[in-house]
């Protein structure tokens, strides 16, 4: 069990190496003795509460990250029976074509609701439950749901019986109201199951922010990114096996449905326990300003909204227009391929076919993202030569330190004879969110070019690389800048930038005396490694996890609103109203339009990922890199 490491009052607000050290010297700080040779009488306890509040948490091995993530896998299989079954099941049921859209604002609906208040309500929380019991709600609620929707046609006939509603089985009026009852049955299910999945991620997102370390939050964003293709593959998987003749599964009865409903539930509750057992959060305690109802909640949450730090709000920005891309794909992928089809034959697919045709590159897709969150996230792999270290307490102490360790790779490398090699400094999280957008763009308008079913599935399946990215990257910017909020803006701007002045005999009151660090300062410019005050700095306060996690999803849901209008007006402009034929897939082009308006939009989502910052820790490493390069370049003694 990965035990809680006291190391803020807040964990949402961890404080890391160097911005937790001060930028002035140490005499200036409340609590340490100035003089480090004469004890004081609170030194110890001073030590002893800033090693609590900076120490960094366990560094986490990969088991550990796979058991946090795999919950994420057992949410995106119970995904599948909406997205890849729901459709179907309710045609099935009865319920006519035109209400099934009603039906699926069940998702924009929860997402816009359940994680702000979620997010909220577990950030107002002190428990040390309070990620795990949002956890707990979300399972059971979909465990419900996804049983109602199972049994849904034996549940309307038990109720319609228990109320003694018609004559009996054999009258046309009892079965209309079982039929209606088995519909209703199913749609409240469907809301039910959006709420508890958009619950229970962002529950599931909300832990990983408090029990990951800082360094490892790129990691642990790339295995949830993982875990999520890879239950898009058990997913629609499972919907190809024949169910009904595995051992033990096919003694659960009923049709491939409600066989699939009942495998979805076992392994969510296997992978939800593997997480909750093995991570747990830290008790924090009481908050003088805990919310009090929910009236509050929605206030703060319309609070930091409005007050939403300005490299948070760029990651949204680039989000609404990233999804303004996805949600086309998302949603028309599969009918993509049957247009394709039809194009090729030059006449009207067999529908089954192509429905066949359109999921097994939906599960190329899958497979590829999975392979692509497992190489990618290298490339953003931190050398953790250019990560900050505990002796660094203030900046001289920090210079000292490389100086010393750039003193013994050149020593070591005049020994063997080579030259001087420095760390590299790995790819930023937004270049890699910025080629992803870029590459999807490019797939998307490539439709121009497609015309065979073999294209096409290759143009869906080189998608879940970019897929990979967007599970990945965003996730892990808005938790670094989270967990790693840099000093307040004054505070970094006096001190780092000390006053010069070539008087000599100016008072010593009056300017700051160099140190040895900064000769190295003004032998070259470090702007590009330093934050730009006036708009990239987040305010050195604590921020609310989870009510920022779950704003960040209100920029993922928006965009389903809108592409729901974009695309019918798309599909009316290009297709032409419905003529009410046969055909589902020949002659029709809209599909194809509609993805080149969702990469016409991630074009410009790639643009705004270019003014995402880079997060603190990434500055700091660049920063120290180059500090080394100085060091490097100087002569020997």
């Amino acid at each position: 069990m990965i035990p809680p490491i006291a190391d803020s009052d807040d964990p949402t607000s961890q404080i890391p190496w160097p911005a937790a050290r001060s930028r002035q010297h140490p005499q200036a700080e409340p609590g340490v003795n100035p003089n480090p040779g004469t004890p004081s009488a609170d030194s110890d306890a001073s030590d002893s509460r800033r090693s609590r509040a900076v120490s960094p948490k366990r560094q986490m091995s990969t088991w550990d990250l796979i058991t946090l993530s795999i919950s994420m896998a057992g949410a995106q299989i119970a995904w599948t029976v909406e997205l890849g079954y729901g459709t179907p099941f309710l045609l099935g049921l009865g319920l006519e074509e035109h209400l099934t859209s009603l039906v699926w604002l069940a998702g924009p609906i929860s997402g816009l609701v359940a994680q702000p208040v979620i997010g909220a309500l577990s950030d107002a929380s002190t428990s040390k439950y309070r990620r795990r019991f949002w956890i707990g709600v979300s399972t059971i609620a979909l465990v419900v749901s996804t049983f109602v929707l199972a049994y849904c046609v034996e549940l309307a006939d038990f109720i319609v019986d228990l109320l003694a509603v018609g004559a009996g089985d054999w009258a046309e009026r009892r079965k209309e109201i079982a039929k209606n009852t088995a519909i209703g049955l199913a749609i409240v299910s469907f809301y039910v199951l959006d709420f508890a999945l958009n619950g229970l991620q962002a529950s599931l997102r909300n832990l990983l922010l408090d029990v990951t370390p800082p360094s490892q939050l790129s990691s642990a964003n790339a295995w949830h990114g993982r875990m999520t293709n890879a239950g898009n593959i058990v997913g629609f998987g499972f919907g190809y096996l024949p169910l009904g003749t595995l051992p033990l599964i096919r003694l659960i009865g009923g049709t491939q449905f409600r066989k699939f409903c009942v495998i979805c539930i076992v392994i969510l509750l296997i992978t939800v326990w593997m997480t909750c057992a093995n991570h747990h959060e830290e008790e924090r305690p009481q908050s003088r300003n805990r919310q009090g109802s929910m009236r509050d909640v929605f206030v703060n949450i319309y609070s930091a909204i409005m007050n939403l730090p300005k490299p948070i709000r760029r990651v949204c920005y680039v989000q609404i227009c990233a999804f303004m891309g996805w949600f086309p794909f998302l949603f028309y992928s599969t009918t993509y391929v049957g247009q394709v089809m039809a194009y090729e034959l030059n006449k009207e697919p067999d529908p089954e076919l192509a429905t066949r045709k359109g999921e097994f590159a939906m599960l190329i897709y899958s497979i590829v993202g999975v392979a692509a969150g497992t190489i990618l996230p290298h490339l953003a792999t931190r050398d953790r030569r250019l990560m900050g270290a505990k002796s660094d307490v203030d900046e001289d102490a920090e210079i000292s330190r490389l100086r010393a360790m750039v003193r013994d790779w050149r020593i070591e490398a005049a020994r063997q004879g080579k030259a001087l090699k420095l760390p590299v400094m790995p790819f930023l999280l937004r270049n890699i969110w910025t080629g992803a957008l870029l590459f999807f763009s490019f797939l998307t308008l490539s439709t121009f070019f497609i015309t065979t079913v073999f294209q096409a599935t290759i143009f869906i399946s080189l998608v879940g690389i970019c897929w990979a990215v967007a599970m990945w990257v965003p996730f892990a910017i808005i938790m670094e800048l989270l967990k790693e909020p840099p000093p307040p803006v004054r505070a970094a701007r006096d001190n780092q930038r000390p006053f010069h002045t070539r008087n000599i005999s100016t008072p010593s009151n009056l300017y700051r005396l160099p140190n040895e660090r900064q000769p190295l300062v003004r032998r070259r410019s470090f702007d590009e490694y330093e934050q730009r005050a006036d708009e990239e700095i987040l305010p050195g306060k604590p921020l609310a996890g989870g009510t920022i996690l779950g704003i960040h999803n209100l920029a993922i849901v928006l965009p389903q609103l809108m592409v729901a209008i974009a695309t019918s007006i798309i599909f009316q402009i290009v297709d032409g109203p419905s003529s009410g034929g046969s055909d589902t897939y020949y002659g029709k082009n809209g599909v194809a339009w509609a993805l080149r308006f969702g990469g016409v939009c991630t074009l410009l989502g790639a643009m705004l990922a270019r003014r995402v910052p880079p997060t603190p820790t990434e500055k700091a490493m660049r920063r120290r890199l180059g500090e080394m390069k100085l060091l490097g370049e100087e002569a020997n003694p």
